[in-house]
């Protein structure tokens, strides 16, 4: 900026008000640093050259000014790099008068006079007016060169000849100050708009009306003032770029039209060249941002994103009024055994429904009418305007098989299969644990074996389902070895897989597979519980060895497990299995001793044991004993009472416990089917033996060859009742 923009001659007037005695004592001084301000003078005003001018007969001022020459000259080796603060506020702006010069100019006057008094403090006010006169016009005539900023970051690099270095610092520092003052007067006065504003002010209403008040209320004000005031001012810059830009392209234009002119007038051409748009050749082509939108593609695109919106912003269901609205609550009051095809056909006539339509009526009915809903659900299906989609029959057969409604399932299954839509991973799921816990192995094991082939990730619940269809089935060693596919797919098997299999082992009296369960679940960070060392008991006690079974017996004690009923009950069983009395007694001794009493599970394996050795006394006295706990027997006791009792030819509590066998022939298995038959044969009780193998036949069991030909003879030989 020059200087006829920032500097008028009222602000040179009011520069020279600092003291009317300086103007009038030195008129030769004042009239010529002004003189040289005005004419926009380039030379530099030199103290040497005001003290040899001003003051050649005053001593005492000269004096004075010998003092502050050496001050502009002092400490020459201070650099000004080591600064680090940088102008922020910009004269440069077309808009700004002559009353921010004036301002400028009084506040830099007003800090200056104050540091020469602090520094020069023998000098009276004149001689401080003189050397302030001096400063100004030195910063005046760097202004008139450039604008203030240029000039302030100018003098970090070039020290001014006529200053030292320490004044030029001061006078850049002043500079500054001065500058950074007045930006935060113009920032406060600008607030202070922004505060009043409408907007912020509904701001503040607001906030009243939802309970801020007092000092909070106050912050939130000056915040949103001071947010509205950055919006204000960036937008601002933003119009500020673009006058420029507009400025910038108008000089190029007139640039490359004055070439272009000029060029024409060299060539000389007599003829005008006849300027015409290029003909257009093909379809005309888009592009945006680098894309071809002219392509066919971005047809499709549109199209799809169109689809994906309806599905992600459904249409509304029509309104349901008039007759529709009354077939609509029949069709919700209808029960369960009622037909609701013809009042669905009817609604859909009616109303001409689109998939929302039938979505809606299924939520209305699955509140109302479970039972309902599935049925109607499973009409719509062949519905075309309800549009159904895989998602819609693997709802249905997931609802169907947590219900263990098998059949309903499959029929869901077939009809999706009728319509080409094959089962995707969600629906192979689910029928892996249907099937797995309807006991189908075969259908599980398809289903499974497809998920694996289709390349599906197979998680722990299907791995889990999968493995207790083989647990049940009666297959460990098979869901043995799946489980170790789980584990090399790092899926980590749970307790309750673990204690699964250890169940199915123990009762199969397979040791070698409980051993490896029960290792690996040691690894698997698994610590012995009372259960795992009850099963291992069971094991080695089903396999024929007694003696390994105490042996996890002690073991089970010695890490700290009191044994219960359950695992003494299985300790005795397997010394019953060898007829060691002996040890079996021993063993009931010594818990006795530590504090255990047998409770009814014991009892029942010691009756089975005395009742096959026929001391009919010895055994109602445990069963009376049972009775004295307060707790009912066993079921299974009934078939060593019923094997005893006819042994000994007892009809009647023979006949007794066949009645109670009788009424559970359903908890029965094929040994106690056998050993229930063969002691009536051998009590010559031939014809309930005939029936009760009826029975076991009806079961689905089928008789052993022993009981086959002792069924035969029993006949041969007769016998009674």
């Amino acid at each position: 900026m020059n200087l006829k923009q920032l500097v008028s001659r009222r602000s040179i007037t009011s520069l020279s008000r600092f003291n009317g005695r300086l103007l009038y004592m030195y008129p030769y001084c004042i009239s010529r640093d002004f003189c040289a301000i005005s004419a926009s003078s380039t030379r530099m005003i030199s103290p040497s050259s005001i003290v040899d001018r001003t003051f050649p007969h005053n001593p005492k001022l000269s004096e004075h000014f010998f003092f502050f020459k050496r001050c502009l000259h002092f400490a020459q080796q201070t650099t000004l790099s080591e600064l680090s603060f940088k102008p922020k506020f910009n004269f440069n702006d077309s808009e700004e008068d002559d009353g921010t010069m004036n301002e400028f100019l009084s506040r830099f006057v007003w800090i200056m006079r104050g540091k020469l008094s602090e520094v020069y403090t023998d000098c009276n006010k004149q001689t401080i007016d003189s050397m302030l006169l001096i400063i100004v016009g030195k910063v005046v005539s760097e202004m008139e060169k450039s604008s203030l900023e240029q000039m302030l970051g100018a003098t970090m690099a070039i020290p001014s000849q006529d200053f030292s270095e320490d004044l030029w610092k001061t006078v850049w520092e002043v500079s500054n100050s001065v500058l950074e003052d007045m930006d935060k007067e113009r920032k406060k006065e600008k607030m202070k708009g922004f505060l009043q504003s409408e907007e912020v002010k509904e701001m503040c209403r607001f906030a009243g009306e939802i309970g801020i008040r007092g000092d909070m209320l106050r912050e939130l004000r000056f915040k949103w003032a001071r947010e509205k005031m950055e919006e204000s001012e960036f937008y601002a810059s933003l119009e500020k770029l673009r006058e420029e830009e507009k400025v910038q392209e108008k000089e190029e234009t007139d640039g490359k039209t004055a070439e272009t002119v000029s060029e024409m007038a060299i060539m000389g051409d007599d003829k005008p060249k006849l300027i015409s748009l290029p003909k257009r050749h093909g379809k005309i082509r888009y592009k945006i941002y680098g894309l071809d939108l002219s392509d066919p593609k971005w047809a499709e695109v549109a199209d799809k994103i169109h689809e994906t919106g309806e599905i992600i912003w459904p249409q509304e269901p029509k309104p349901i009024h008039g007759r529709s609205k009354l077939v609509t609550e029949k069709i919700l009051s209808l029960r369960e055994e009622d037909d609701p095809s013809p009042l669905l056909a009817e609604w859909a006539e009616l109303l001409q429904p689109s998939r929302i339509d039938w979505v809606t009526l299924l939520d209305k009915l699955k509140e109302k009418n479970t039972s309902l809903y599935f049925k109607v659900a499973e009409i719509l299906l062949s519905e075309k305007s309800y549009q159904p989609n895989i998602r819609d029959y693997s709802v249905l057969i997931d609802s169907h098989a947590n219900e263990n409604r098998l059949e309903d399932a499959e029929r869901i299954l077939k009809k999706m299969n009728e319509v080409g839509i094959l089962p995707d991973m969600i629906i192979s799921k689910v029928l892996v644990h249907m099937y797995s816990k309807a006991g189908y192995l075969d259908r599980a094991k398809e289903v499974f074996e497809s998920l694996r082939s289709f390349g599906f990730q197979l998680d722990a619940k299907v791995y889990n389902s999968m493995i207790m269809a083989y647990i049940n089935a009666g297959q460990p060693k098979v869901g043995e070895s799946l489980m170790r596919e789980m584990e090399a797919r790092d899926v980590k098997p749970t307790e309750e897989i673990y204690m699964a299999f250890l169940r199915s082992f123990a009762q199969h009296g397979d040791v070698s597979g409980a051993g490896r369960i029960a290792t690996t679940m040691q690894f698997a960070g698994f610590q012995p519980s009372l259960e795992t060392c009850t099963l291992l008991v069971e094991a080695h006690g089903r396999a024929g060895d007694p003696d390994q079974a105490r042996n996890n017996f002690n073991y089970m004690i010695k890490v700290g497990h009191k044994p219960d009923d359950r695992c003494t009950a299985i300790m005795i069983e397997a010394y019953e299995k060898k007829n060691l009395l002996d040890k079996a007694l021993d063993l009931l001794l010594q818990l006795e001793n530590n504090g255990f009493e047998p409770g009814p599970a014991t009892c029942a394996v010691l009756v089975d044991w005395l009742g096959k050795l026929q001391l009919v006394n010895e055994a109602e006295e445990l069963l009376n004993k049972i009775s004295e706990q307060g707790e009912a027997p066993p079921f299974k006791i009934h078939v060593s009472l019923c094997d005893m009792y006819a042994r000994a030819g007892m009809e009647k509590k023979a006949l007794q416990a066949l009645g109670v066998l009788e009424s559970k022939k359903e908890q029965l298995g094929s040994d106690d089917f056998e050993r229930v038959i063969n002691g009536l044969i051998a009590g010559s009780f031939v014809q309930d033996a005939h029936r009760i193998h009826g029975l076991m036949e009806s079961q689905g069991f089928t008789a052993s060859e022993h009981l086959k030909v002792a069924l035969m003879a029993s006949r041969a030989f007769g016998g009674r009742k």
